[in-house]
């Protein structure tokens, strides 16, 4: 069965400044950091206020986020523009610690609360209009997948699919 990472419906109208959807994305932010701050405790990593801080502007938003863009969106909530060498190793820890994903094809990342294991493929849905992500997992998939990595004798390091579309809501949109 397939597991969704943001338990939501696509009636939100296309992704903006103040959207309905995004605010609530964000109203689950506060839970979602909560098991962050206790996955860290339980395998003894340390979420750094600079951390933290980073790891809540991901989980602010719904979309993917650049460096650059995590700057700003710091900067106007502390008034603090950090340097983006920290970001950047605030963004290794969070992806070390599998806490947040890399989309390669954005060169941004995206909170994972999802906590599935590191080995398991893990696929992000794009929205090309709304910008929205949606990362999933399906057992089939990793079923499949493995046995074709095996079959060619190959030792994966990150399994992820990135595929990119329309979301439902958009979809329907255009339609």
């Amino acid at each position: 069965m397939d597991k969704h990472d943001h338990p939501h419906d696509h009636t939100h109208e296309p992704l903006h400044e103040g959207c309905a959807h995004e605010a609530a994305h964000a109203a689950r932010a506060p839970e979602a950091l909560a098991a962050a701050e206790a996955h860290c405790t339980a395998e003894g990593l340390k979420l750094t206020p600079i951390r933290r801080a980073v790891l809540e502007a991901l989980y602010s938003t719904h979309r993917p986020m650049s460096a650059y863009e995590t700057i700003d969106a710091l900067a106007a909530t502390t008034g603090k523009r950090e340097a983006p060498v920290t970001i950047y190793r605030a963004f290794d820890f969070l992806l070390a610690a599998g806490l947040a994903h890399k989309l390669e094809s954005r060169n941004a990342y995206i909170a994972c609360p999802f906590h599935h294991m590191s080995n398991e493929p893990v696929m992000f849905l794009i929205c090309e209009r709304c910008g929205g992500v949606d990362e999933t997992t399906s057992e089939p998939l990793a079923r499949a997948l493995t046995g074709l990595v095996q079959a060619q004798g190959f030792s994966p390091r990150a399994q992820v699919i990135e595929i990119q579309g329309l979301c439902a809501h958009c979809r329907t949109k255009s339609e």
